[in-house]
């Protein structure tokens, strides 16, 4: 039979049973766009798996089986599978070595179920996604520069700096309201530690030409 379903085909790998039904649950109500095709408690039970390879894997950094997290990233890699990581912690250390290791993406378990879902789609593009706080952990020795900003953090702060209301920046990105309220959350929080107030929507619009992520006296157009 052929296959129709284009749906990002996702696992879920966490040992705290109640943290897998819960979120197994929220994807599949919240997320229409995601198939949650195999939610297991250890990782030999994810290589095993009927549906494995899938096209990205939610992995718990802190599963008590002694094997290296580099290890893990790098079998998924080989299989063609995107990696994002949730940790109770954001040690920035270990965070380092899962990203060169090669991991899409890193979430703290306190992060908003919004911005989870948006981590496996950026992992799906290819794009890397990590949690704002772990974010302001690696990056807080940059005071006065720049924040670094990912690539959909870029496209919200172009189009809402450019001048359009947050429900049309959510239209255009095909994002919820709310996560692009989180997004500018985010982007804003990012300045303040690096010393730089975008508070207010002009701020933010002046500091998106600073930073080139917006030309002066033009709408934001194919970025």
């Amino acid at each position: 039979m052929e296959q129709l379903d284009n749906r990002i085909r996702l696992a879920l790998v966490d040992d705290h049973k109640m943290l897998l039904g819960a979120l197994t649950e929220w994807i599949r109500n919240a997320a229409s766009d995601i198939n949650m095709v195999a939610a297991v408690s250890t990782w030999p039970d994810l290589l095993t798996h009927v549906e494995f390879p899938v096209d990205v894997v939610l992995l718990d950094l802190d599963l008590k089986d002694n094997i290296p997290i580099s290890l893990k990233i790098s079998t998924l890699k080989t299989a063609g599978v995107k990696t994002v990581l949730m940790s109770t912690y954001s040690e920035p250390n270990v965070v380092r070595e899962a990203l060169a290791a090669g991991a899409l993406g890193y979430l703290v378990k306190s992060e908003d179920a919004d911005m989870i879902v948006e981590a496996i789609r950026s992992a799906t593009r290819g794009e890397s996604y990590i949690s704002a706080e772990l974010d302001l952990a690696l990056n807080a020795s940059d005071v006065g520069g720049a924040p670094k900003l990912s690539a959909q953090e870029r496209r919200v702060m172009a189009l809402y700096g450019g001048g359009e209301p947050v429900k049309a920046v959510a239209y255009q990105l095909s994002i919820s309201e709310e996560t692009a309220k989180s997004y500018l959350k985010r982007i804003r929080e990012k300045y303040r530690v690096a010393g730089i107030d975008v508070g207010t929507k002009v701020a933010l619009r002046k500091r998106a030409i600073q930073d080139g992520i917006l030309l002066a006296g033009l709408a934001p157009q194919d970025f």
